[in-house]
């Protein structure tokens, strides 16, 4: 006889040790439950697998095709092209006409930004004040940012041309002869009314950013003695830094590939041919002549990668010098 709570033979395995009972058999096709975690795994990249195909089909897909172009001499019709590895690359960097090209891109970002943030910041301090159809001003303001760019550059084009447009009737009306508004030394500087006639989305982003600065400090600053200018210098740039950081880099960005409006803006000359001031040629319009006008469609994917890994180092360096001037309101505790 064995004693009372002393485990069977059965329940013994070959070495003595205790054996538990078998679970009980699962029914077929039955699958254990799926937790919380794994769920909202599936909802995010359900949800997210719009954008993720686009962004590989769109962007992903397109670079390598342009990666590969720019080592070959595709012309973009002829089946008969070549491998050349990184002779296009050698070529751009000896070309004067794409250090010209770029460096028209480069000066035309640094005056651009700066104007378009400021005019931008201004405006927003404008109508963030207490003003009687304030929403009024606001939506007219920003109305111009919401014209489609091939509209907008028409409508310049109409209203600065040499023949009949309105602006040389205005100099007409106080003795002005007519100038040419879309030739040299002239078209940068429209080129730039351009810019800043659409600065309604700088001005809606600095004013999210003008209604997010405390209260408090504007009043502690007052308290203080600060005036206006002050407080404005002392308190509301330095908590706007981030704002003014993120229009600073997508300003830089999309500066220097600019292209539409100097498109719209070349005049026609006789035979046909479109002339493009030499101020407004820049390096996307370089990058549009050598892909549409010589055929060159390696050469000018060269251009753009160029472009690209500049962009970036451009960017990096922003981001560095200004790691020390930028100043983000961290909730202390969410650190922790």
């Amino acid at each position: 006889m064995r004693a009372e709570g002393t485990p069977s033979a059965a329940t013994r395995g070959a070495t003595g040790v205790r054996v538990a009972p078998a679970a009980a058999a699962r029914p077929a096709g039955d699958r254990p439950p799926t937790s919380m975690s794994t769920r909202r795994h599936r909802a995010f990249y359900m949800f997210a697998s719009p954008w993720i195909i686009g962004f590989l089909l769109l962007t992903i897909v397109p670079m390598v095709y342009a990666l590969w172009l720019s080592l070959t001499t595709y012309d973009g019709i002829s089946p008969h092209w070549r491998f050349i590895g990184l002779a296009n690359y050698r070529e751009l960097f000896a070309d004067p006409v794409t250090w010209d090209a770029l460096g028209r891109a480069g000066l035309f970002a640094l005056t651009s930004v700066p104007l378009s943030i400021v005019a931008g910041l201004g405006l927003a301090v404008l109508i963030n004040r207490p003003l009687r159809a304030r929403a009024l001003f606001r939506t007219l303001l920003y109305l111009p940012a919401v014209v489609p760019p091939v509209g907008a550059g028409l409508a310049f084009k109409s209203l600065f041309d040499q023949n009949s447009g309105a602006a040389n009737g205005v100099l007409n009306i106080f003795g002005i002869d007519a100038l040419g508004w879309l030739a040299d030394p002239y078209a940068r500087y429209v080129l730039l009314m351009t810019v800043l006639w659409a600065a309604g989305n700088v001005m809606i982003i600095s004013l999210a950013g003008l209604q997010d600065v405390p209260r408090e400090l504007h009043e502690a600053a007052r308290i203080d003695g600060a005036g206006a200018w002050r407080t404005f210098r002392s308190v509301t740039v330095p908590l706007l830094s981030p704002v003014l950081l993120f229009q600073t880099v997508t300003g830089v960005i999309a500066s220097v590939q600019t292209i539409m409006p100097l498109l719209l803006a070349a005049e026609p000359t006789t035979g046909g041919v479109t002339a493009i001031p030499q101020s407004n040629y820049m390096y996307m319009m370089h990058v549009f002549a050598e892909y549409f006008a010589l055929g060159r469609y390696g050469y000018a994917s060269a251009l753009l990668w160029v472009l690209f890994v500049l962009i970036l180092v451009v960017t990096g360096l922003i981001f560095r010098f200004t790691s020390g001037v930028v100043f983000y309101n961290v909730d202390p505790e969410a650190k922790k």
